[in-house]
């Protein structure tokens, strides 16, 4: 009997439901500071990951939530333009 793989599950930082890494949208925050989404999945640095829907994704701006996941002070314009970024991808 072949061995199943195992599929990769990350936890959604706005709905907190877990779901195959693959499905969602990765969220980096690299060494010098900078927050971008991340569509490769590769990038270096500390990484968050949101359902790639549109709920989630208003939702990590109105709750800010990545003030609580990267411990730090995170500017308007980076959840602005990560919204861009993931209409603009849809």
């Amino acid at each position: 009997m072949p061995k199943e793989k195992k599929i990769p599950l990350r936890m959604c930082i706005a709905c907190r439901e877990m779901k195959p890494k693959k499905e969602m949208l990765r969220v980096v925050k690299n060494a010098s500071g900078e927050i971008s989404l991340d569509f490769s999945g590769k990038l270096a640095g500390r990484g968050a990951y949101l359902c790639n829907g549109e709920g989630c994704v208003k939702k990590l701006r109105k709750q800010r939530l990545l003030h609580k996941t990267f411990s730090c002070e995170v500017q308007e314009e980076v959840y602005l333009r990560i919204e861009e970024e993931f209409l603009a991808k849809k």
